[in-house]
């Protein structure tokens, strides 16, 4: 599941007035498909967009998720998945690890809130917080009542403004680890549980060169759900070239594709022009940016002399340039070496302290 699929089947579901239930992981423990923060949709027919156990529960989910609909009460749900029972949900599944899951429902009257809400943020260019009740010890914290931040402020909120002052401190911790997690909030009389998620955008990527050899890498940036931007000076690679899926395809000069793209909002660029003054064009714009990643096709020998072109501008460019771009995978032939790139830039952006 990716968050670019799981917006657009909102937008349709939601768009068909249909009554949906959210589906977000709130706790685990041991070893397990997803993490704090998963979500999946739920529709009354029980079809499903997103998946968080890799097929072992979601079958579950759905038939709860009737409840939930029928109801409007949230359920919040254990699964044991390290129990050996054959009985449970029909499965033995061995998984050695243990999921807590909440369900709440999502109003078509009350316009989706807050998944509304989140959408706009998954969106966006900017991680953002969704502060979440699973459990409440008092009437002051109610179970799916829920606080959305955008551009670092309350963007949608029904929980009181005196529990909301409870969450600051974590929403601020939040935002800067970017890892949701559950905690305890309030005091002895008045106390919670409260997920604390990081909605986190998916990774928005610009190829530069669009050689056949950019197809792959677009295809498995879009299978992981990233963003893309594709740009080339030779009109036409852009028109020979399949780039379907594709935020943008724009076909400009080498030395001007900042007037086309702000380069800041990219986390990670490509270069793949195959053409030396090109790709030195690229690379000396890109060299202002804060991309943690700046992939370059070619041997070590041609990163050495771009980067010795650039001079002053290429010391800005130190510990960012991957050349040649890709992780060693032994494999041959464009798919191959697109399915190397992506992954290294998988591992830059997704799982940096790794990198």
């Amino acid at each position: 599941m990716t968050t670019a699929a799981l917006i657009h089947a909102f937008e349709v579901w939601s768009a068909e007035k249909r009554p949906l239930v959210l589906a977000t992981v709130y706790d685990t423990e041991g070893s397990t498909y997803s993490k704090a923060g998963a979500q999946m949709l739920i529709t009354g027919d029980t079809t499903f967009q997103g998946m968080l156990s890799g097929g072992c529960l979601e079958g579950d989910l759905a038939e709860r998720a009737r409840a939930v609909i029928e109801t409007g009460v949230p359920q919040a749900v254990t699964y044991d998945l390290g129990k050996n029972d054959e009985e449970l949900w029909g499965l033995g599944v061995g998984c050695d690890g243990l999921m807590r899951i909440f369900l709440q429902n999502l109003d078509p009257g009350r316009n989706y809130e807050p998944f509304g809400t989140m959408v706009r943020v998954l969106d966006s260019d900017r991680t953002e917080i969704a502060a979440t009740v699973i459990q409440s010890g008092s009437g002051a914290w109610v179970p799916a009542s829920t606080l959305v931040t955008v551009d670092g402020r309350v963007a949608f909120s029904d929980i009181g403004k005196a529990q909301a002052g409870y969450l600051d401190p974590m929403i601020e911790a939040t935002l800067e680890n970017q890892k949701s997690a559950i905690h305890e909030v309030g005091d002895a009389d008045d106390s919670a549980l409260v997920l604390v998620a990081a909605l986190v955008p998916p990774p928005n990527i610009i190829i530069l060169g669009a050689g056949l050899d950019a197809e792959p890498v677009l295809r498995y940036a879009l299978e992981l759900g990233w963003r893309v931007t594709v740009q080339d000076h030779r009109s036409a690679y852009l028109e020979t070239g399949n780039f379907d899926g594709a935020r943008k395809v724009h076909c400009v000069p080498a030395d001007q594709i900042a007037q086309t793209a702000d380069l800041d909002r990219f986390d990670a660029a490509i270069v793949m022009s195959h053409h030396l003054a090109s790709d030195r064009a690229y690379l000396s714009q890109l060299a202002r940016t804060d991309m943690s990643y700046i992939g370059l096709l070619g041997p070590p020998d041609r990163r050495c002399r771009l980067l010795e072109d650039l001079d002053d501008v290429g010391e800005l460019l130190e510990g960012r340039v991957h050349g040649p771009a890709g992780l060693e995978i032994g494999g041959r032939g464009p798919a191959a070496i697109a399915l190397s790139i992506v992954a290294e830039m998988h591992r830059t952006l997704i799982c940096p302290a790794t990198d």
